[in-house]
């Protein structure tokens, strides 16, 4: 015996004991426009054994949807958005062709192709499908690898911490020279004001290293957050 079918007014009602689907969240199944949510135990296992099949997020661009609210977006008058037994899924990372297979495979009937969206429908059925399908890829469906670790030598952050780190050592020199030459040698004094001007470019050269070091570690952090 199946499980019931449930509606509330809003996601956030949804007892986390009934929740058992782990790939998904109430707020992504539930109404874009007004939050309510029906639990179609069905359907949702089945949302969530394609999720299992395929081994990478499902973006759920739609799932249930309230009666006003599908009048609003210009839904069907019978959808099946509208009885949580429809999920309209991004293809973005997805191979089209793997996606219909499998979701066949785990018991998904009706298939509505929208290339040009970019998205791909599913329901419970009754069997039938519309639209174009995507086209065949050149390739095959690369998987997205992981951000290339920055080579150590090529490291901007090590660059610009290295260049800081030696100049605050030269600028560090010259003052030590400095002093020196003028406490020993009456002689040469002319030379400490250059030695001045030297300790400066020193530490010209160390604020820019540290403004380098900065800027490296949040580009870097801003790519990470893409």
């Amino acid at each position: 015996m199946s499980d019931p079918i449930r509606t509330f007014r809003h996601f956030r009602d949804v007892p986390q004991n009934l929740w058992r689907w782990p790939n998904f969240s109430p707020a992504e199944i539930a109404c874009r426009g007004t939050g309510q949510i029906k639990l179609h135990p069905d359907a949702l296992d089945k949302l969530q054994a394609l999720r299992d099949r395929l081994g990478k997020p499902l973006i759920v661009r739609s799932a249930y949807r309230s009666p006003e609210h599908n009048r609003t977006v210009g839904g069907a008058k019978a959808s099946k958005h509208m009885d949580g037994t429809a999920f309209d899924i991004a293809m973005s990372n997805h191979d089209p062709v793997a996606f219909e297979a499998a979701a066949r495979a785990v018991g998904f009937l009706g298939f509505g192709f929208y290339p040009r969206s970019g998205f791909i429908h599913v329901d419970l059925g009754p069997a039938r499908q519309w639209g174009e399908r995507f086209p065949v890829r050149a390739t095959a469906f690369a998987e997205e690898a992981p951000p290339a670790r920055e080579v150590l030598a090529d490291s901007r952050t090590m660059k610009g911490g290295g260049a800081a780190g030696v100049a605050t050592l030269g600028a560090a020199g010259v003052e030590v020279a400095q002093g020196v030459l003028a406490e020993t040698q009456s002689a040469i004094l002319p030379l400490v004001p250059y030695l001045d001007t030297l300790r400066w470019v020193f530490i010209a050269v160390a604020l820019g290293g540290i403004a380098v070091t900065i800027y490296a570690r949040l580009d870097d952090w801003r790519r990470g957050r893409r």
